[in-house]
């Protein structure tokens, strides 16, 4: 998909979900304004993870916003999920990119990078989008890297559209949008708040 293209669809704000979630909330975290969920659940079965991105799927369909599944391109194309985003340790992104074109033409794929020559390698295999990070200090997956910082993440823009993450917060996915961030995901800004509702409508205005 051309980049222009995905920059039209490609959500400002992912909030990642997994079965632990209060899933309820989903409906109203649409409303609010969050555009993009990505399901990610290690510890689920192939099996589990289907049935919980149909559900996050069907949660969300009345509000047009964006479900892309972690790691899994089967698991994508067989609930009909709008696209992809694919670690270090996935399948490659360009297998994933002719599969898709030849599956599901339209399907956004996403891959992490951690600086700007993986940014680079990423859309010259096909990728739509760059999930680019850890941004700052997080607590939400083990073995990460150092924190990236925003000066990276600027030194990596104009290649892909670029998702910041790691330790993103309202002040944080302000300060990254203007870094050059087509938008942010979250994890604990979200579903460890005590009002996830309310961070979430936070969160959609730092993003705006």
């Amino acid at each position: 998909m051309p980049a222009k293209e995905v920059t039209d669809v490609l959500p400002h704000l992912f909030c990642l979900t997994s079965s632990l979630d209060d899933l309820s909330l989903l409906p109203a975290l649409a409303e609010a304004g969050v555009d993009g969920f990505q399901v990610r659940d290690k510890a689920a079965t192939t099996r589990e993870l289907v049935a919980l991105t149909r559900t996050v799927l069907d949660a969300v369909a009345a509000y047009d916003a964006v479900v892309v599944v972690d790691d899994r391109l089967d698991v994508a194309l067989a609930t009909g999920a709008h696209g992809v985003h694919l670690g270090g340790e996935d399948l490659a992104v360009g297998d994933a990119r002719r599969i898709a074109d030849a599956a599901a033409p339209g399907l956004v794929v996403g891959a992490t990078c951690r600086d700007r020559a993986q940014v680079e390698a990423a859309a010259a295999a096909g990728a739509d989008y760059a999930g680019f990070g850890p941004l700052f200090a997080t607590s939400s997956k083990d073995g990460l890297p150092d924190p990236r910082g925003l000066d990276a993440l600027a030194g990596a823009t104009g290649v892909l559209p670029l998702i910041g993450i790691g330790g993103v917060d309202a002040p944080r996915a302000s300060a990254a949008r203007a870094a050059g961030a087509h938008g942010v995901a979250v994890i604990g800004a979200l579903w460890r708040q005590p009002d996830p509702l309310t961070a979430a409508k936070e969160l959609v205005a730092a993003v705006a």
